[in-house]
């Protein structure tokens, strides 16, 4: 591929952006779309639909963008919550870390790689992209130091950035889990496992072995039950309630026979008595019923934090697989699914996923080989003449080599998360944010292996085909051959990053399926209910392993072909401003996992790190450099030290909560007498079989798109306040509809 290809790709995606972004700032002012775009800010309020047409909801404006670039962490951290700083944080560490290699690679290392061999230059753009590589640079050449000090530049300021990134997100987890004084988790274990007695029943048995062994620190427990017939009356339940207390009641037939669109006749509803002794028989359980319907699971209440996290952590049997113990995750984040499979069944499904797993992979070498194939479409003709024929024109080669392969690739990896979703379900996961950072790390693996080496180890069997096919196979000299085909693809990797970086920013702002989701409900069902499309939490499980691929392919190609990098800057900063876009406004923070995802990041960054100075230390090696070769060599292992103390200073308060913290919190509550507060709300947080909240929040006098136009469209820098006072509906509903509980609480 030449300039020119690059350029055509560019092109084509930064029209797609322009064309995406302007029609998202149009398509946010329409009354009919608020649900799609704000639904953050739907979330506690119901608005009414009297808005006129105006000429300027037409007009496309970049208000949105400046009120997302002026938002403080602040308030990002109460919308969005620790997870999301920490997202936004690595995007931020991301643009710092790429300025700074941009500067240097592209004013130090271009020049380098462009005069490294003394040849007749066509011009910038007929010039093939592998000029402005490392691989342009003669075998000998005393310039290649400066690559070296490159390395040496990012590598340090990365590691700087990192430490005091680390130390930071440390520092705001244990701020988060201090403040955190009313989470009823702390005092709540999730126990699995338990053995069945013959004489009793599950809650029996449990309810015995902690009366024994803790009898100080237990508080009471609650059974977890096969979800079934009673998840299904609380929904039907749900459904009539929404129903009868609507404000009102739309008769669209008033025939006295069935339409066979809206349903039914004007007799369909009967006035039921409240003394139905029927109905009260139909919907009694038992005990006797409650008990066959117990799982060997429950969660299990203490008094004190620091005996929750004791009992979390100890080993409660000599068998492993009996009484099985795990911190509790808050009562929005449980994974209730997952909790009443039984335990011994998990080590199967592991075993199970990771066969599934590596046979994925394999298959998913077919669109590798495949979309290497098309970039290099010149040595592919050569393999196959008839080929010659099909591509005749310029820009038709161009398109092909320039954007279809990135496009191909993207359409394939789109099937990768929910897969791997799926996979983190499977492994019995027992809170949501633990399985979506479960396929994060997934999604991570997978798209290393197959965007990265994958397509690294196609580009030296393409390279190496009518040299030797045998010289790839043999052991020997795989070293040399990746150091070789790394810089090749590196255009592939250039036009990954605009088609699979830039257009999905653009895809991302769109949200096209909750939008086709919304057209056909209000233009198809006559659905003009702004909250009946639902809510979405942030996908950190697709956004977090695109955001550090793009940084693995940023480090590793710094050096060995800088044309990426500022290609890949633009993308950290149209990231910054879409995500902290998408977080005020579209997505919905249920649960927060303490900025757990961090350490992933950290991870990676240094798996990058060390692999471009591997990578580095190759290529000096193919390049018969030796002193750039010693001066790699002690950066590898600096690295590994650095990353080794990170490991022991930081990552423990990650994986545990700090008992030091929760014995304060203890003191604290008892300071201030409000123990007794916590436990009974603790005993009533967790129910299994609790319906949806039922929005009958107060009606804004506002219109939707006066709630949707931010404060600079409207010309002043009043915001929207909403009423979130309880309604006497509420109230009474909270005093007549008790949560449902296990006898056993």
């Amino acid at each position: 591929m030449n300039i020119s290809g690059l350029l055509t790709s560019a092109g084509i995606n930064t029209g797609v952006c322009v064309g995406l972004f302007s029609l998202y700032s149009v398509l946010r002012k329409q009354p009919s779309l608020v649900s799609v775009y704000f639904g953050q800010k739907l979330a506690n309020v119901q608005s009414k639909h009297r808005d006129p047409f105006r000429f300027g909801r037409l007009i496309p404006s970049p208000s949105w963008i400046m009120k997302a670039w002026e938002t403080s962490e602040d308030e990002l951290y109460d919308i969005g919550g620790v997870d999301a700083v920490v997202f936004l944080r690595a995007v931020v560490f991301s643009i710092r870390v790429f300025s700074v290699a941009a500067v240097v690679c592209l004013l130090i290392v271009l020049p380098v790689n462009y005069y490294g061999k003394e040849m007749n230059h066509k011009g910038i753009p007929d010039e093939p992209l592998d000029v402005f590589t490392i691989g342009n640079v003669r075998e000998g050449s005393q310039w290649l130091l400066l690559h070296c000090l490159a390395l040496y530049i990012i590598s340090f300021f990365t590691s700087v950035l990192l430490y005091f990134e680390y130390k930071n997100m440390t520092k705001m987890r244990l701020a988060h889990i201090a403040n955190s004084l009313s989470h009823p988790s702390h005092l709540t274990v999730i126990v699995r496992a338990i053995p069945w007695n013959q004489e009793g029943s599950y809650s029996g048995t449990l309810t015995k072995f902690f009366t024994e062994f803790y009898p100080s620190s237990y508080l009471s427990h609650q059974m977890v039950y096969h979800s079934g017939s009673v998840q299904k009356l609380i929904h039907d339940a749900e459904k009539m309630y929404k129903l009868m207390k609507s404000d009102r009641v739309e008769q669209r037939c008033v025939q006295l026979v069935r339409c066979g669109f809206c349903g039914g006749t004007t007799t369909s509803f009967n006035i039921l008595d409240n003394d139905c002794k029927s109905c009260k028989a139909e919907t009694s359980l038992d005990t006797s019923d409650l008990q066959q319907k117990e799982c060997a699971a429950a969660l299990v209440f203490f008094r004190t934090r620091y005996a929750a996290l004791v009992a979390s952590e100890a080993l409660q049997s000599p068998n492993p697989m009996l009484w099985v113990t795990d911190a509790a995750p808050e009562p929005s984040d449980i994974y209730w699914s997952n909790l009443s499979v039984p335990h011994r069944l998990f080590w199967i499904r592991r075993i199970a996923v990771i066969v599934a797993s590596v046979c994925f992979v394999i298959f998913f070498l077919i669109p590798v080989v495949f979309t290497q194939s098309l970039v290099h479409l010149d040595k592919l003709k050569k393999i196959m003449p008839f080929l010659n024929n099909v591509v005749e024109r310029k820009l038709f080669e161009q398109l092909i080599t320039g954007y279809l392969p990135s496009v191909v690739f993207i359409i394939f990896l789109s099937v990768v998360p929910p897969l791997m979703m799926l996979f983190s379900t499977l492994e019995g996961a027992i809170s949501r944010s633990g399985r979506k950072r479960s396929t994060c790390i997934k999604s991570i693996y997978f798209v290393i292996w197959n965007v990265f080496f994958a397509n690294i180890l196609t580009e030296a069997a393409i390279e190496h085909y009518q040299v030797s096919i045998q010289k790839l196979g043999d052991p020997k000299n795989i070293p040399h051959v990746l150091a070789k085909a790394v810089p090749s693809t590196a255009t592939f990797f250039t036009t990954y990053v605009l088609t699979s970086g830039w257009a999905s920013l653009s895809v991302e702002l769109i949200q096209p399926f909750p939008l086709i989701f919304n057209s056909f409900c209000r233009f198809i069902l006559r659905n003009t209910d702004d909250l009946s499309y639902g809510t979405y939490t942030f996908p950190y499980h697709t956004e977090v392993p695109r955001v550090l691929l793009f940084g693995l392919l940023g480090f590793s190609c710094s050096i060995l072909a800088p044309l990426i990098l500022p290609i890949l800057l633009f993308y950290f900063v149209l990231a910054f401003l879409v995500y902290r876009n998408q977080i005020l406004n579209v997505y919905v923070t249920e649960y927060d996992s303490g900025g757990l995802y961090w350490p992933i990041v950290h991870n990676t960054t240094i798996f990058s790190l060390v692999l471009t100075q591997t990578i580095a230390l190759g290529v000096f090696g193919l390049k018969k450099s030796p002193v750039a070769s010693g001066f790699t060599f002690p950066l590898i292992i600096c690295t590994l030290l650095f990353h080794e103390y990170c490991r022991q200073r930081f990552h423990p308060v990650f994986r545990k909560i700090p008992a030091q913290t929760l014995l304060e919190m203890d003191r604290k509550d008892e300071a201030t007498g409000k123990i007794q507060e916590l436990h009974q709300k603790v005993q009533s947080s967790y129910c299994q079989f609790k319906s949806k909240k039922i929005n009958l929040h107060k009606e804004t006098e506002q219109s939707p798109s006066e709630l949707a136009l931010d404060s600079t469209e409207k010309g002043n820098n009043a915001t929207v306040e909403v009423d979130m006072e309880e309604t006497a509906a509420e109230k009474k509903q909270k005093a007549e509809s008790p949560d449902l509980e296990s006898p056993h609480s």
